[in-house]
């Protein structure tokens, strides 16, 4: 059972939501081996596969995991968001804007989703500062999220400075390309720069202003003291 990864987790889900058709693959063949699945056959002689009470006791364990994982993602996000409101920015989370990336016959439109998104607290557009967080709290999501250069270009197109806050202890600097500022989150609550994000300009277009004038901001007691610049 400890050679079983993510695909054999992905297929006890699927056999457990199915009606227990076989794929006779390999990955089944782990799963038989291991007691997580078992053959059946019908009246009619129609084999089908069930999940074992062994494989359901893995399927409890993979989902608590999981749900420990977004947990302490969201308590992450939540720590970003109130950090960039504390610098005089405001800020939104779970957003989805459109950006271009690409040149030429190769460009195309990609979904940025960041976790964290802020701009300066001030009536300047030029003033306005956007900055990408991107939070990680497992280093399989973390190293991932890296293989989607159209992503990473995406959060470039809109955030003049793009940050990966990294769960200490899942990664550093030499995972990340230099493109990217890195923090590490530490669970004493310190939050440690261990390589600055680089600046350059960026102005928002006209569909993003659009996207943050729909989108609800986080709320901030201290709003109305916010200093305008």
């Amino acid at each position: 059972m400890a050679t079983l990864g993510v695909m054999h987790q992905r297929r006890l889900r699927e056999v457990w939501r199915s009606a227990g058709w076989p794929f006779q693959d390999l990955i089944e063949i782990e799963l038989l081996a291991a007691g997580l699945l078992t053959r059946e056959r019908d009246v009619a002689g129609r084999e089908t596969v069930r999940v074992t009470d062994a494989g359901v006791a893995l399927l409890a364990q993979t989902l608590q995991r999981n749900r420990a994982a977004r947990d302490a993602h969201e308590q992450l996000v939540g720590r970003i968001a109130r950090e960039m409101q504390r610098a005089g920015r405001v800020v939104w989370r779970g957003l989805s804007l459109r950006a271009k990336v690409g040149e030429g016959d190769e460009a195309g439109w990609v979904m940025a989703m960041p976790d964290v998104y802020s701009i300066r607290y001030t009536t300047v557009e030029d003033y306005l500062e956007p900055v990408v967080h991107e939070i990680k709290v497992r280093r399989a999501d973390l190293l991932a999220d890296l293989r989607k250069p159209a992503k990473g270009e995406a959060y470039r197109q809109i955030g003049g400075e793009c940050w990966y806050v990294l769960r200490a202890g899942i990664g550093g600097p030499a995972d990340v390309p230099e493109l990217y500022g890195v923090m590490a989150a530490h669970d004493s609550g310190e939050l440690e720069v261990l390589r600055p994000a680089p600046k350059r300009a960026c102005k928002l277009p006209f569909g993003i202003w659009m996207a943050l004038a729909r989108a609800v901001p986080e709320p901030n007691d201290d709003d109305a003291q916010s200093p305008l610049t």
